[in-house]
């Protein structure tokens, strides 16, 4: 089983989580500006790939290897792989079509689709504070992209299309947050944490006839760097909530969109509209409706959101 809380310390646990987010946010600032030049499906492999040296390290020096290769749940861990590869590869994509803010905004309906799914796949009772919050969170969604949808938006320029990958990434991310509800009745957060980059590098390793590239040098370092921090990124999260609650910490996932609007305007020159924060609002109010009503209602989600996709 996961580790539940050892000790609450609220500072530590709110600097690991604001850490982990600020470098999951320059993972995939690292993964856009190699988006010209690399397809998605090998900016997954060089992702989970090298982030794999840094997972088996922490779980050496914390004395959790052994956890992390024993599963009961082959397949069980397949499945998450590949549901999180095609939601990595999905971000991976929109982001070279979409700027770094919006990819950040949208993806902030995943707790909102998850809602849904889990009504609907694992029979959870939605009353009306959830369902409130779902019809807020899917207004703020729709807001977001209709622009790129329906107002105007076209497939020339690419943004149409890029928005539908990070939708459909979102969505994906939600069947994640199911499927990992289910694995951590059974499996250790290291042996999820380990199969899950395993699993991506191999499935991802399978794209190679599809337009693989031999990148140049510094392209190559940037997204050998992206796997590595990423990897770090993940360990920070999944320690963070060692020392917080998760509806605690929950919130504090906002802060990637500070990170996504400096990196995305000093990086890459980009700017979020208008239309694009409001619509980013009205899902975050939605979420943080979620969130206090799960903690109103005593659901524990620490243990599945400790093993989370890592932001794609």
């Amino acid at each position: 089983m996961a580790k539940m809380l050892t000790s609450h310390r609220p500072g530590l646990a709110v600097s690991l989580k604001l850490c982990a987010i600020g470098l999951f946010t320059v993972m995939a600032a690292l993964i856009k500006a190699t988006s010209a030049e690399v397809p998605p499906g090998e900016a997954v492999f060089f992702r989970s790939f090298f982030a794999i040296p840094v997972i088996v390290v922490w779980l050496a020096a914390r004395g959790e290897l052994r956890h992390g290769l024993i599963t009961k749940q082959p397949m069980g861990h397949f499945w998450r792989g590949l549901l999180g590869t095609l939601a990595m590869g999905l971000t991976f994509a929109g982001l070279g079509l979409l700027p770094l803010p919006e990819v950040t905004a949208i993806g902030y309906a995943t707790p909102i689709f998850t809602v849904i799914l889990a009504a609907l796949m694992l029979g959870e009772t939605i009353r009306m504070v959830r369902i409130s919050a779902v019809l807020i969170g899917l207004v703020g969604v729709l807001i977001m992209v209709w622009p790129r949808l329906g107002g105007g938006g076209n497939l020339e320029d690419g943004a149409t299309l890029g928005a539908m990958f990070i939708l459909a990434a979102t969505i994906a991310r939600g069947f994640v947050q199911i499927h990992i509800r289910k694995l951590v009745q059974t499996e250790h957060t290291a042996a999820i944490v380990f199969y899950f980059s395993a699993t991506a590098s191999f499935i991802s390793l399978m794209t190679l006839p599809f337009g693989w590239v031999v990148p140049r040098a510094e392209t190559l370092g940037l997204l050998i760097l992206a796997g590595v921090v990423g990897g770090i990124a993940q360990i920070l999260v999944t320690s963070s909530y060692r020392f917080g609650a998760a509806s605690m910490l929950a919130p504090y996932d906002y802060a990637s969109m500070i990170f996504a609007i400096l990196l995305g305007y000093f990086w890459f020159g980009e700017l979020p509209t208008a239309v694009m924060l409001i619509g980013a609002a009205l899902v975050v109010a939605g979420n943080i409706l979620v969130i206090w009503r799960e903690h109103q209602l005593g659901l524990e989600r620490s243990r599945a959101r400790a093993v989370s996709d890592p932001k794609s």
